[in-house]
């Protein structure tokens, strides 16, 4: 059962991808988590990756594509395993094909969780700190008991990462959007996508996902 996961930020992709590890016992590939093993186990394709991280810059394909099947090689991946992070672009998507026909296996579904980016907009920007204990509340799915008010330290002071700005956050989502659309089309046409309304619940979004894997 090897399988990809897709979704916009906010859409509740690490959430699913614990729940799909824990009930099915197959290791979640992340490409960062990739990345970081490779380094530390100062792999040829790990110290490449590392000089392009260190400057800052995005790691070319081909060294990313290496990592990939690397790690699918590895012999945890034998019952299967959970993709994501990657493919993030059409030609990773297109070097994935080549790297599963070497390593003689396929995709079996690729799970996208759709979610309105208005509604990832109202989840992303929500999230508000207190600047004196640092607490974490969001506007509307977690909003503090008294208006204004710490419930922990009864601070009334509170702040937004700058990650959590409208303005990023939109320009975040739009980048995903571009970059994600050629993806959900390559493996549409190969009959693999399967889209998930990631708007009804964690629970209902999982038992949605059971199905398909099932």
């Amino acid at each position: 059962m090897n399988l990809i996961i897709m979704g916009l930020p906010g859409a509740g992709k690490g959430t699913q991808a614990e729940k799909i590890i824990a009930k099915y016992n197959i290791p979640h590939i992340s490409t960062g988590d990739m990345f970081r093993a490779a380094i530390q186990n100062e792999t040829a394709l790990g110290l490449e990756a590392k000089t392009y991280m260190d400057k800052g810059e995005l790691v070319p394909d081909e060294v990313t594509n290496g990592i990939v099947k690397e790690r699918l090689q590895e012999s945890d991946t034998e019952k299967g395993f959970l993709l994501d992070g990657f493919p993030r672009t059409l030609v990773q998507a297109e070097a994935l094909d080549r790297i599963m026909t070497e390593l003689d296996k396929k995709i079996d579904a690729v799970i996208n969780i759709d979610v309105n980016p208005e509604v990832l907009m109202q989840r992303l920007t929500g999230r508000i700190i207190c600047r004196s204990c640092g607490a974490t509340y969001h506007k509307t799915n977690n909003p503090t008991k008294v208006e204004g008010t710490c419930d922990r330290c009864g601070g009334h002071e509170f702040y937004q990462r700058d990650d959590d700005k409208p303005e990023t956050v939109e320009n975040r989502i739009q980048i995903n959007l571009e970059q994600s659309q050629p993806i959900i089309e390559f493996y549409s046409e190969k009959g693999l996508l399967h889209t998930v309304d990631g708007e009804i619940g964690i629970d209902n979004v999982f038992t949605e996902i059971q199905k398909i894997i099932e």
